[in-house]
């Protein structure tokens, strides 16, 4: 999969109204960025913690759905935890995915989000439930 396909997959959904773009992937790795605007800001001017968690949500799904046979599984999101650690108002959020575990029916990725003094925004756990894919 090349990162254009990646962002093609968000073409269709709500993460790419929000300005997120797909940098980097590796086997054990999926990176992003984000504007902070008027897009993605609270009432306070400050990035809003349902961002920190939308973004955290897609990266972890579309991270382990890259992880399984596609014509025989999907990953749903079954839980998600997020500690959002310190604001910022403006610049850029890189957001790093990595797996803390991929097992056979479940998997937790881990979604860290930086602002551009690489200080640490808010650290998240997605857990996943790898179930057989409907080909109804």
């Amino acid at each position: 999969m090349s990162l254009e396909q990646l962002n093609a997959v968000n073409d269709r959904d709500m993460i790419s109204r929000l300005g997120m773009v797909y940098t980097d992937f590796s086997d054990d790795m999926l990176e992003a960025r984000l504007e902070i605007d008027e897009r993605t800001r609270q009432p306070f001017g400050l990035l809003h913690g349902g961002i920190s968690c939308a973004v955290s949500e897609s990266m972890g799904s579309v991270a382990a759905n890259m992880c399984v046979d596609r014509e025989r599984f999907v990953c749903v999101g079954i839980e998600l935890n997020a500690s959002h650690l310190r604001g910022a108002s403006s610049g850029t959020v890189r957001a790093r995915c990595t797996p803390i575990r991929v097992g056979r029916s479940t998997h937790v990725w881990q979604t860290d989000l930086f602002d551009d003094q690489d200080r640490h925004l808010c650290v998240s756990r997605l857990t996943v439930a790898v179930v057989a894919a409907d080909r109804d």
